[in-house]
Formats: C-alpha cells, sequence, structure tokens
C-alpha cells in the first residue's frame, strides 16, 4: 500500500492519491520507492537490487502537468509541449502552441549553430543568417545583398518553386532613391509612397531603400499557400513558423546552406 513518506498515511486507492494528499500538503513522497511497487528501502542501492530482481523498472514517462503516462521520453515532451505549452527543461509554461515553440527555436535552447557560409558567423535560425547576407553585412561577401541572393536563387530555381519571374525587378534593381529636405512637411519627413513620416531625413532614405516599397520577389513553395514574399528572409521565416506546413522548423535549418551557397538546383 502506497504511504505518505512525511505523516505515514496509506493510500489504499494507489500512488495517484499519494501524490495527490504530497501536492496538497507539502508532504514527501517516501524516499527510494520502486518505481513500480508500494515498496520502499533504506537506500538507493537496495531500491535498485530490489527492482532488478523483481523487474520493477518503469517503462512508462509520467507527464509532469497531468496524471498522462507514455511509453517514450520523447512522446511524454511533446504531450507537455502541445497540450500544456510546457518547456520541462526550464520549468515554464507559455500561453500558447505558439509562444512555447518560440521559445523552443530561440538561442535558449538551440544555441547558435547556423554558420555563414562565407565568414562562420552563427546564428540561431536561418532566417537570422539571411537577413545577415540580404543586409550585405557579411565582411568576406560584400558582393552579396538582397538583390544578389535573389539573382543566385532565380539561377537555381528554373520552375518557380519559390522564386518570382519579375521584369520590373530589373529596373528596381538598379535604383538607389535618395530624399531631399523637400520631403519635410512640417512635422517630419514625409515619403513619397505611403505618407509615413520620419523625423530624420537617414531613417526616411532608408525606408526608401529597404524593401518596404519593392515588389515581392518569393513566394511559399506550399500550392495551397503561395503567399508573397519581398525578400528571402521573409520567406524562410515563413517556413520556419510551420503556419503553412510546407516543412517543419528543422528541415529550413538543414537546407538554408543548400538555398544559400549550393549548386544544385533547387527543390521542395
Amino acid at each position: 500500500m502506497f504511504e505518505c513518506g512525511t505523516c505515514g498515511k496509506a493510500f489504499p486507492a494507489g500512488w495517484k492519491a499519494r501524490d495527490q494528499h504530497c501536492d496538497a500538503t507539502g508532504h514527501e513522497r517516501p524516499d527510494f520507492e520502486c518505481d513500480t511497487c508500494d515498496a520502499y528501502f533504506g537506500s538507493e542501492t537496495a531500491r535498485q537490487q530490489h527492482m532488478r530482481a523483481k523487474g520493477h523498472f518503469s517503462s512508462e514517462w509520467e507527464c509532469a502537468c497531468c496524471d498522462d503516462l507514455f511509453d517514450t521520453e520523447a512522446d511524454c515532451r511533446q504531450h507537455m509541449i502541445e497540450d500544456h505549452y510546457y518547456c520541462s527543461d526550464c520549468d515554464r509554461t507559455f500561453m500558447n502552441l505558439n509562444n512555447i515553440k518560440q521559445h523552443l527555436n530561440s538561442k535558449t535552447h538551440r544555441g547558435s549553430t547556423i554558420k555563414c557560409p562565407f565568414c562562420a558567423v552563427a546564428y540561431t535560425t536561418a532566417t537570422g543568417l539571411t537577413h545577415h547576407l540580404e543586409r550585405g553585412s557579411c565582411a568576406r561577401a560584400p558582393q552579396m545583398d538582397r538583390d544578389a541572393i535573389y539573382r543566385l536563387v532565380r539561377s537555381r530555381d528554373p520552375e518557380g518553386l519559390i522564386s518570382k519571374r519579375s521584369i520590373a525587378w530589373e529596373q528596381s534593381s538598379k535604383v538607389d532613391y535618395l530624399a531631399s529636405e523637400h520631403a519635410w512637411n512640417g512635422r517630419g519627413y514625409q515619403c513619397y509612397f505611403c505618407s509615413r513620416v520620419f523625423r530624420q531625413l537617414h531613417d526616411l532614405n532608408q525606408h526608401l531603400n529597404s524593401t518596404a516599397h519593392r515588389e515581392a520577389l518569393y513566394h511559399c513553395p506550399n500550392r495551397n499557400c503561395r503567399m508573397d514574399f519581398k525578400s528571402l528572409a521573409a520567406v524562410i521565416n515563413h517556413l520556419e513558423s510551420e503556419s503553412c506546413g510546407a516543412m517543419r522548423f528543422e528541415t529550413v535549418q538543414n537546407r538554408i546552406g543548400d538555398i544559400i551557397s549550393g549548386n544544385s538546383l533547387l527543390r521542395f
């Protein structure tokens, strides 16, 4: 019969009733208790000897949030993530599934393992690496920017799996916008295209030469989605989110090298 390790109360109904009692009162379960039966011992050595002799090693994993049992640790972890939004490693519960997925895919759990193929700077996700290159931030590949990445992807994507064929891009990619003091409207520097106002002229020029008013160059490879994007980083971020089910987060991380620096045609 299962007993409370603090007060000695017995629980004929079984271990669940005993554990509920301990959780409610702050009492402890008996030290060195068998994984399977109600026996407990004076030392870990004695407990191990008993379980080896009786074959009482537990083959089930119990959810930390409910009483559900699982055959493998992986199944138990997946249950806690998807049904309880609970990270067992950090002992943290999240508001929804998206929040815990972001947490699990963050630097806290993943570290920085996605390396730039040119300068070897490491990033947490494929999106981070792609931003690095599209912004022209790589010291070892200064020629790499949004337009160069698009040319590279388009040359290896003849079927248009993720890239869009754009005649207008050939012209717009050669244009650099430079606003002047004439953009001042009395409150700030106003964008001619969207009327957004910026405090400094430098900020307006950054906005004008960003992707804000550029044509969408990419689309999701999922035929049931086909959402358009203005940068490769935006496509990668969309795929990492798993929002349309095109591919798993891990698959994106494993294939980013082929997309950025591979020589073969793209396949999805």
